[in-house]
């Protein structure tokens, strides 16, 4: 379970991150030259999937290390040099779609581990009685 909370930490995180990049890509639509910005997350997937695996089951494989450090997403400029707008590279369509994915992404992952608090409120001041 404590596996579990680190990823929806992490997913909270990189939710934030996301969320504050779109919103200066959607600021500038209407800049001239304005490069828009994208999180790379590469690297914290790679780490994750080449971190150590623990079964508990032969059948179950889980992730043994979920663990990961501040600064973990990088903010990179697209490379993409195609004005789409006439102006930049923001299409305004794309950031508003990604911005409804990462706001869902982000109320699954509070709710989820929302969830897990208040399950662990309840053990400790009700002494786990059902």
């Amino acid at each position: 379970m404590a596996n579990t909370i680190k990823l929806l930490e992490n997913l909270l995180d990189y939710c934030a991150v996301k969320n504050k990049v779109i919103s200066k890509n959607i600021a500038n639509v209407g800049t001239e030259n304005y490069r828009r910005e994208e999180v790379e997350f590469k690297n914290l997937f790679e780490s994750n999937l080449s971190s150590n695996l623990k079964t508990e089951n032969s059948k179950h494989i889980g992730s043994a290390n979920c663990s990961s450090e501040s600064g973990k997403f990088n903010v990179v400029l697209d490379k993409d040099s195609e004005a789409t707008s006439g102006i930049n590279n923001v299409n305004i369509e794309d950031e508003m779609s990604q911005l409804a994915e990462n706001t869902l992404r982000f109320k699954f992952a509070s709710k989820k581990s929302g969830e897990y608090y208040r399950l662990i409120q309840n053990v400790i001041k009700d002494g786990g009685k059902a």
